[in-house]
């Protein structure tokens, strides 16, 4: 490490700090005011449990990079904590893609309206049919996942559920290997395990958003009410930018484009990310707007109660009218309650595709062993089969 590049993160460090600071700062601000909206006016829990969390991204990228940026010893284990938390959000943003459709069971029933096909006729429609069941489901979750029906539901949660799982075991992984000395974050030398947990992690990522965006491809007409592109864009530029700009920035440091000093890379990883953190909570506030909130959903009528209120005025003619209005008004949710039911329930639905998802995992390795298993106890018979065959002609042999 030369000393030049050891004055430039000296020079550099504290008016980073100041100014990361001030965005974080806005950043923490504006979004938890946001969320302590959304957790004041939950009037539709399904959408909102999943809103929360993703809002609560920006706070916790904002804070975990302004203390790595204070702090250098702490800026891995603030990077492993952002990595496990970014999996949760991208899982979250799923759910309520989801809940924003009326919930699994209603989207499945979606999922095989858009995969029934009409009635064709004629030998021509009749053969591009039969090929189009013939195509493998790879192709057909490529090029026309609209066709895969309920199997598409599967694939775009199994590809998030994946993701997370990945990530938490990467960054402790990562977290492990460093303690041993052998991580080398930033160092793309085939002895240190940072390159290949990036390999992996950037696989697993691109087939999360890969299945995301197939998903919003397929539903995303129904989806217009909450204009589902804005909030696509606002989320992915998060999760995939900031993955990319850290990458890319440990490259340039690589090649020496950057000062290859590790602090200054971590450090010049999380000043961007304050910045673009207060950028993503003044996004958040169109984006996520607690306004529709205010009013209570359809489903929840029978548990609100209205009030009449009845006004008497005469009008130009001089005649007496009466007007009446309805107020619907609706049980205060307390704050305590919103949390409860995000913690509770949101950590339920996390437990139980976790599970579906290893156990989805594990059903191919386990029909693999079984395989394996048959073949060598099919091998083991026919040797045994042969021994037998050369123990009978040999004592034929010597019975003759």
């Amino acid at each position: 490490m030369g000393e030049s590049e050891t004055n430039t993160y000296r020079d550099l460090h504290f008016p980073a700090l100041l100014v990361g600071g001030s965005f974080a700062a806005v950043a923490i601000c504006l979004s938890l005011f946001l969320i302590l909206q959304h957790l004041r006016y939950y009037t539709n829990p399904s959408e909102q449990k999943w809103i929360v969390p993703v809002l609560f991204m920006v706070p916790v990228y904002a804070t975990e990079s302004i203390i790595s940026l204070s702090n250098a010893k702490l800026s891995l284990p603030c990077d492993i904590l952002r990595n496990c938390y970014e999996a949760f959000a991208l899982y979250s943003f799923g759910s309520y893609l989801v809940a924003c459709l009326g919930g699994e069971r209603r989207v499945v029933e979606l999922l095989e309206d858009e995969s029934r096909e009409p009635l064709l006729e004629g030998e021509e429609n009749k053969s591009e049919k039969k090929t189009q069941k013939q195509r493998n489901p790879l192709w057909k979750f490529l090029c026309e996942p609209y066709v895969l029906g309920p199997e598409l539901f599967v694939i775009e949660k199994f590809g998030l559920v994946q993701y997370m799982i990945l990530k938490t075991f990467c960054a402790f992984l990562a977290f492990l290997l460093e303690l041993l000395g052998v991580y080398g974050d930033g160092e793309f030398k085939w002895y240190y395990g940072y390159p290949y947990i990036e390999v992996v992690l950037n696989f697993s990522q691109m087939w999360a958003l890969f299945c995301l965006v197939q998903f919003y491809n397929v539903t995303h007409e129904r989806l217009k009410e909450i204009k589902p592109l804005a909030k696509f864009i606002s989320f992915k530029a998060i999760v995939f930018a900031t993955w990319w700009q850290g990458f890319g920035i440990a490259l340039l440091c690589y090649y020496g484009v950057l000062p290859k000093e590790g602090r200054f890379q971590n450090a010049l990883q999380d000043f961007l990310i304050c910045i673009e953190m207060a950028i993503a909570a003044v996004a958040h506030i169109f984006v996520f707007p607690v306004e529709p909130y205010h009013y209570i959903p359809v489903s929840e009528c029978g548990k609100i109660t209205r009030t009449k209120t009845t006004e008497v005025k005469l009008d130009e003619s001089g005649r007496v009218v009466e007007k009446k209005e309805t107020h619907v008004e609706a049980s205060g949710t307390s704050i305590k309650e919103s949390v409860q039911d995000i913690v509770m329930d949101g950590g339920q639905h996390v437990v139980k595709d976790v599970v579906l998802t290893i156990n989805q995992a594990m059903g191919p390795v386990e029909k693999g062993v079984t395989k394996i298993q048959e073949k060598l106890l099919d091998s083991d018979g026919k040797e045994e089969e042969k021994a037998e065959v050369t123990v009978g002609t040999s004592v034929e042999k010597k019975d003759q």
